[in-house]
This record gives C-alpha cells, sequence and structure tokens, in this order.
C-alpha cells in the first residue's frame, strides 16, 4: 500500500517534467538545422528579394550577356549576329589583327594612368587623413573642402578644368606666367603634359573620398597603442610605421583595390579634357571599348575587350590581396 503510494506521488512530482511534444518542441525551439521556425523560413528571403532582383537584373544578366555577345559579330543595326567563337578575343591576341594595335595602346594608357594615380591616392588621401585628425580651429570646415570636390560629376570636372587648362585663356598658365613660370604649356593637346593634367585633376577631385575613409580608420585604432608607444620612447615617426599602418592594413587593402578599378575605368576626364589625345596617347581602355562598341558598332569585339580587362584587374586585386595578407605568424602572436 505505501509503496504504490510513493510510485503515484513520484509519477505526480515527474510529471511537470515530461518532455514536451514534437509539434510544441519545433515551435519553441525552431528545427534543429537554424533555430528558425518553419512558418519563419522565408522571411529573409522576402527581406533580400529587391536586392537580389536588381543584383540579378542588372548585374548577373548582364554579365552573362556581355560573355554572349563577344562570342558573336554583333552588330546591333544588323538583323543577324553570326557566332564566331573565340575569334573576337583571338584576335585581341594577334598582331596582324585590326584590334591588336588599338586595344593594346588603349590598355597602355590605363597602365599609364593607374600607375601614377593609384600611389598618390594612396599617400596624399592619407596625409590629409592624419592632418584633419588633429584638433584645431575650423577642423571641420577644412573637411569638408577637401571632400567637396568629390560630390561634383565627372562631367562638371573635366569641363571646368579644360578651360583652366587652356593654352591660350586658361587661369592655369595665366597665374604660371605670373609666377615668372612657362605660361605656354599645352596642358591637353601635348604629353606628358596630358597625363599631368589628367592625373592632377583626378586626384584632386578623387582624395576628399579616401581621406575620408583613411579618417574613420584613425579613430579607431586604440589611443592606448599611442600611449604606449610613447612610453616606450617611440617617436612620431616610430609610432606612425608601428602603430598607424599596422591599424589601416585592412583599410589599405580596400582603398587599394577600390583605387585601382576606378583608375583602371577612367573614362570622362579622357573624353572630355583631351579627346584621348594627343593622338591616341591617352584613350584609355574603357575609352577604346566605348568607342568599339557604340560608335563602330562592334559590340562583339568591345565586349571581348571588356572581359579582357576584367581578367587583368581581377589578376592585379589578387596580387594586392596577397601583398596586404595577414601573415599567420602575425595572427598567433596577436592572439596569444
Amino acid at each position: 500500500m505505501t509503496s504504490d503510494v510513493g510510485v503515484g506521488a513520484l509519477s505526480e512530482e515527474r510529471a511537470p517534467h515530461a518532455p514536451a511534444s514534437k509539434s510544441v518542441r519545433r515551435s519553441l525551439h525552431g528545427n534543429r538545422k537554424g533555430g528558425i521556425p518553419e512558418q519563419g523560413r522565408a522571411t529573409p528571403w522576402l527581406f533580400l528579394a529587391p536586392y537580389l532582383v536588381l543584383f540579378l537584373a542588372f548585374v548577373v544578366l548582364p554579365a552573362v550577356l556581355g560573355v554572349w555577345i563577344s562570342l558573336h559579330s554583333w552588330d546591333y543595326t544588323m538583323p543577324v549576329q553570326p557566332f564566331v567563337g573565340l575569334e573576337n578575343y583571338i584576335s585581341l591576341f594577334r598582331p596582324d589583327s585590326v584590334n591588336f594595335d588599338v586595344f593594346w595602346n588603349s590598355m597602355r594608357a590605363t597602365g599609364i594612368f593607374t600607375l601614377f594615380s593609384v600611389p598618390l591616392l594612396l599617400v596624399i588621401p592619407l596625409a590629409v587623413a592624419l592632418l584633419m585628425a588633429k584638433k584645431f580651429p575650423g577642423r571641420n570646415f577644412f573637411r569638408a573642402v577637401y571632400f567637396a570636390p568629390y560630390v561634383l560629376g565627372v562631367a562638371v570636372i573635366a569641363v571646368l578644368w579644360r578651360y583652366l587648362l587652356d593654352n591660350n585663356i586658361g587661369l592655369v598658365n595665366y597665374y604660371l606666367g605670373i609666377l615668372g613660370l612657362p605660361d605656354d604649356t599645352a596642358w591637353t593637346t601635348s604629353t606628358p603634359a596630358a597625363w599631368v593634367a589628367l592625373v592632377g585633376v583626378t586626384v584632386w577631385w578623387t582624395l576628399g573620398f579616401n581621406a575620408v575613409i583613411y579618417l574613420a580608420a584613425l579613430q579607431d585604432i586604440p589611443i592606448e597603442l599611442y600611449e604606449a608607444a610613447r612610453m616606450d620612447g617611440a617617436s612620431s615617426w616610430n609610432q606612425f610605421v608601428h602603430v598607424t599602418i599596422p591599424g589601416l592594413r585592412p583599410i589599405l587593402s580596400f582603398i587599394t583595390i577600390i583605387t585601382l578599378i576606378a583608375s583602371a575605368n577612367m573614362f570622362g576626364q579622357s573624353y572630355l579634357m583631351t579627346q584621348g589625345g594627343p593622338g591616341r596617347e591617352t584613350r584609355t581602355a574603357i575609352y577604346q571599348i566605348a568607342e568599339t562598341g557604340l560608335r563602330n558598332f562592334q559590340m562583339g569585339d568591345a565586349a571581348a575587350m571588356s572581359y579582357v580587362l576584367t581578367v587583368f584587374l581581377m589578376l592585379v586585386s589578387v596580387v594586392v590581396f596577397w601583398i596586404f595578407r595577414e601573415k599567420k605568424e602575425a595572427r598567433d602572436d596577436a592572439t596569444r
């Protein structure tokens, strides 16, 4: 009798802790894979849907269509676009083809512009950011002054500087003459003056964007690192080399990549300031691609050129990521 009562009482005590049914557990804790109830699995995709639609419509679909066009002799004024396979790509690497010289000369122009503009757009904005990070009267005003040109469109910048650099009526030559310097430089119709003009205008126009990114990254470096370095007797230069530069490593990689891509895609400055001249000296790859496809109606050749340029940019990006990679030994030291 006592044994039966004890068993009954024990069963009653355990009853509230009995395992819940499968449906209740699933509703409370979600499924085992992601912890999301079945009725809520579609919610993230609904939020992603607008972006995915735009990404597919304006990135993936044009990229696939571009590959398809590059495999055809595509003249959009003609009713038929015959399939030519890899002929458009092969012609870019065959010295006796029509497109060989014009394309690789444009790639050379792109390389010249990138080679001179990218280092300046890495160093000068960093110097500006270091200056703007200090506290002094009017700091916000000067920050706005450096960033202001970036909000203007390339057409405004190019037309403005085209008149400022004009050989006859430009203010640049006028003030150079006042200073006793040569005042007859053909900034837009001779080389290397045209390259100086294109690179200088681009640096003046876009350095504010990189400076703002640098400035945000500088503010994320812990002040304790600088204090510790000063206590160890580190000079300002040593603090910059051993504290600032390592703290900016991820940002340096990002800025280098976006600056390389932007410089390699330069078009508006050359088109509006120098018209690709003198001759074809400043006609960049994007300039040549646009002329081949839109003016000469050779969309297949233009698409092939664009994908060759894309491959080069991808290779350069891989090299940049490799240069700025964080070595395993440094990571191990940081985690100890």
